[in-house]
């Protein structure tokens, strides 16, 4: 397991990440979780913006990591916001240094090298090292895991993914692998497509296989914010789509 972390993450893993897998899982509670100030990475991407803009209609405390401030709508200046890279342990220690949740929307930067691993890698070092209560990301469809039931549509989707995708679809995988081995309190939502629209639909939720072929950012949204509260997915990954 070790050696192939080691081959798709730029830097090897940390001992502080190994032994972050051995510890037990953390205890948390609802009034924890949904009172403490929510750290959000990917926050000015296609489905992130949606994300942010439910949250402060909730009136959550809001911690933002991005690249580039500059990117961000006008209606975020009431945020805080740090400047910094998820695949940068330092950043990824300031951003949650004071928050008690974790959200990651992150997409990938065109023409970089896959990020997934190595910034879920530093949040779960994160969390080990600071107590955070709560880590909730997304990913796509052609992440498997062993409960899976894939249908011949889902299984096509993953199929076209690895060949065209190969290597941000081979790093999801092990983004999946280094959660589950961890002991924090994870979520790792897969989706199909997301379609950015303020529309909601009809929400169906599996552990084996897409109950649909895209996603409302505006009910993605949604969802993400109950798992604050709701420990039912808690070291899951369910699919998510309308129906």
């Amino acid at each position: 397991m070790i050696q192939t972390l080691r081959g798709w993450v730029e830097q090897p893993i940390s001992a502080s990440l190994l032994e972050a897998v051995a510890l037990p899982l953390q205890n948390f509670t609802e009034k924890e979780m949904k009172n403490n100030k929510v750290a959000v990475i990917g926050g000015s991407g296609k489905s992130g913006r949606y994300l942010v803009k439910r949250l402060l209609e909730n009136r959550s405390r809001i911690k933002l990591l991005t690249r580039n401030p500059g990117n961000l709508p006008v209606a975020y200046s009431s945020l805080e916001v740090l400047k910094g890279d998820a695949r940068n342990y330092e950043s990824i220690l300031e951003l949650v240094s004071d928050c008690g949740s974790i959200i990651s929307t992150l997409g990938q930067p065109r023409g970089e090298p896959s990020i997934f691993s190595q910034s879920s890698g530093n949040i779960i070092r994160a969390m080990m090292e600071t107590g955070i209560h709560r880590y909730i990301v997304t990913t796509g469809l052609s992440v498997n895991t062993p409960f899976d039931e894939k249908s011949p549509e889902t299984q096509f989707a993953t199929d076209w993914m690895y060949r065209n995708f190969p290597e941000t679809t081979r790093d999801k995988q092990i983004e999946y692998e280094l959660l589950s081995k961890s002991k924090v309190g994870w979520t790792l939502i897969r989706l199909p497509l997301i379609i950015q629209t303020d529309d909601r639909f009809p929400l169906r939720v599996n552990l084996k296989d897409c109950p649909g072929d895209k996603i409302s950012s505006t009910d993605l949204a949604g969802f993400i914010i109950n798992q604050l509260s709701d420990t039912t997915y808690l070291a899951k990954s369910p699919f998510l789509a309308n129906v």
